[in-house]
């Protein structure tokens, strides 16, 4: 009995992040060295990533009938799990771009909107831009076309405007 007391807390906790969370990217950590661990626990913090290992279980646990249950399959040897709740791709994003450079890194699989992605597909979302990224690009995009509009329509109004200047002009010389 204490020991289910003991893991109420804690399953608690990550049911807490399931509940909120639009990703969910599991890894295997092994190797890394403490310095790496810390670098990459501060880089996914400023982007306001959750970074954190449990057993095995505990994950297990919080995942029954949510979308997560979908990585139970990769819940074997040392996980580590980062939950975003605003960035769908931060997680990937981060962790792929940490890999490079540290290789033992492992995916394992993630879940992103209800979808369940393999190794293969995090290191596909990791090439997605954010959301705001993806928004300002959208945005530079549609008020380009605009913006050459306005100026070609200035430029035949400036034409039109000294072509009557000339003309308005000679009556005024009479």
């Amino acid at each position: 009995m204490a020991k289910i007391e003991l893991k109420a807390p804690v399953v608690d906790e990550i049911k807490g992040y399931v509940a909120d969370a639009k990703a969910a990217v599991l890894v295997d950590y092994r190797g890394l060295t403490v310095e790496q661990d810390t670098r990459l626990r501060k880089e996914l913090r400023e982007a306001g990533v959750v970074y954190k290992v449990y057993k095995n279980t505990m994950l297990h646990l919080a995942f029954e009938g949510t979308d997560y249950e979908q990585l139970d399959k990769h819940l074997e040897g040392p996980t580590a799990i980062a939950f975003s709740i605003d960035d769908e791709t931060a997680p990937a994003r981060i962790l792929n771009k940490f890999a490079k450079e540290a290789d033992v890194l492992q995916f394992k699989g993630a879940v992103v909107d209800g979808t369940y992605y393999d190794e293969a597909g995090i290191k596909v979302l990791a090439t997605i831009p954010s959301k705001d990224v993806l928004i300002s690009k959208l945005l530079g995009s549609l008020q380009s076309p605009i913006t050459n509009l306005a100026r070609v329509l200035k430029q035949i109004a400036e034409k039109d405007g000294e072509a009557a200047a000339p003309a308005e002009a000679e009556p005024a010389a009479e």
